[in-house]
């Protein structure tokens, strides 16, 4: 394609592509045992949630995404593997070296380029999923409007708040290379920490309408409860989720003052108010077992690595080469980092799911702590149902991927308790 093409095919560049490939195997071999894995048989246990009919819907509900999953991640894949083949990194880079060599507006536009590629690539694959498998199946109450908004707010927001995380490190790291680890890792960070306590008020917002929840039934029975556990909470949200889809949700944000419970008005219309009260019994016994803050310790010393690590690789020629590259960039470093990382990302990946699991045991020990085993199993078998999920997961798919145990596992847990 260019004359520097034929320097590309070094070590470096044939352990990304391993990397790559394997990684895409792997994945498709852990959607290929599940698929094999589904039965008409609901397992002993779980009998009851489903009619015969509600079953079979939920089974062609998990082959359509697995079989999407396979078309739009295969695609995905050749695309990247031929950018990956053809040096199309390093072409993107040497293109706009003719325009401009400047540090920071030089990895901002490569940066750029690649972020809006991928978005257009994404984007029919996004749609489909939408307004075609979820459609079908029941799920689907957002419009094409709030699709496109929904859509161009995320793009200005990515383009915001990454263009800003990337000018900082890009200042750091052509002003203090030396320290450049370790102040990226404090920017980061510090950005991480005010995300965690003001995303409730600054992001939401700009997607869905919160408001505070009602006096009546079923607050008085969420502060009762908070009164009995020794946590204070005030902050309690409805979320106009229903705009997009009927699946049920909530969620816990933030600390001190700062924390809020915020439920999903489809959480609210599925479940009756001692169920509500168990689900939230449950993200409280996260935050009473310290969860949240443990996760975000382990989150930051991980960050810390990786960014020590990454600040070896920045300077590497035979990487920017490998990618198709004439000069050594802070941009190619952070692609060929993030290709030859993959394996570490992987492995701490489930690590991070079996803590994960683990702490979802013992958010559901909580709740059944307080006489709320019950009414929790009965809360997960309807959201369950309502979101078609699959209930008979390959192990080995749930060891390595799922971030909460399954269903049947949840309910054998907390029936012991």
């Amino acid at each position: 394609m260019y004359p520097f093409l034929n320097k590309m095919y070094n070590t470096y560049f044939y352990i990304i592509i391993v990397i790559y490939v394997a990684a895409f195997v792997w994945g498709q071999i852990l959607a290929y045992l599940n698929r094999k894995r589904m039965s008409p048989l609901i397992p002993k246990e779980l009998e009851g949630i489903y009619n015969a009919e509600e079953y079979a819907r939920q089974q062609e509900y998990q082959r359509t995404n697995s079989r999407f999953g396979l078309i739009s991640g295969g695609f995905s894949f050749i695309v990247t593997l031929a950018a990956l083949v053809f040096g199309l990194f390093g072409w993107l880079d040497e293109f706009l070296r003719s325009y401009t060599e400047n540090f920071l507006l030089l990895p901002l536009l490569f940066f750029g380029i690649i972020f809006i590629i991928s978005e257009i690539i994404d984007l029919p694959f996004e749609w489909y999923a939408i307004f075609n498998i979820e459609e079908r199946f029941g799920f689907n109450k957002s419009t094409p409007r709030i699709f496109w908004t929904d859509f161009f707010k995320g793009i200005m927001l990515s383009v915001l708040i990454g263009g800003l995380i990337i000018t900082a490190i890009l200042y750091i790291y052509h002003y203090t290379e030396q320290w450049f680890w370790l102040l990226a890792w404090v920017v980061v960070t510090a950005f991480s920490l005010v995300m965690t306590f003001f995303y409730s008020e600054w992001i939401v917002p700009l997607f869905n309408k919160q408001k505070p929840l009602e006096e009546g039934e079923l607050r008085t029975a969420i502060e009762a409860f908070a009164a009995k556990a020794g946590f204070q909470l005030k902050n309690i949200y409805v979320i106009d989720g229903s705009k997009r889809s009927t699946k049920a949700n909530a969620y816990f944000t933030g600390f001190g003052r700062k924390k809020r419970i915020v439920l999903y008005d489809t959480l609210m219309d599925e479940l009756d108010t001692h169920e509500i009260v168990a689900v939230l019994a449950h993200e409280t016994g996260h935050y009473k077992r310290r969860h949240v803050i443990l996760s975000m310790i382990i989150s930051i010393l991980a960050t810390g690595i990786t960014f020590f690590i990454l600040s070896l690789f920045l300077g590497n020629q035979q990487l920017a080469e490998a990618l198709g590259g004439r000069t050594a960039s802070f941009h190619l470093g952070i692609i060929g980092f993030s290709m030859l990382f993959a394996p570490v990302s992987e492995i701490t990946g489930l690590g991070m799911n079996i803590l994960s699991r683990r702490n979802e045991y013992q958010a559901d020990a909580f709740a059944a702590a307080y006489e709320l085993g019950k009414p929790l199993i009965s809360a997960l078998k309807k959201i369950s149902v309502k979101a078609l999920s699959n209930l008979n997961p390959h192990p080995l798919v749930v060891f390595w991927l799922y971030s909460h145990p399954t269903l049947l596992q949840r309910i054998r847990a907390i029936e012991k308790e």
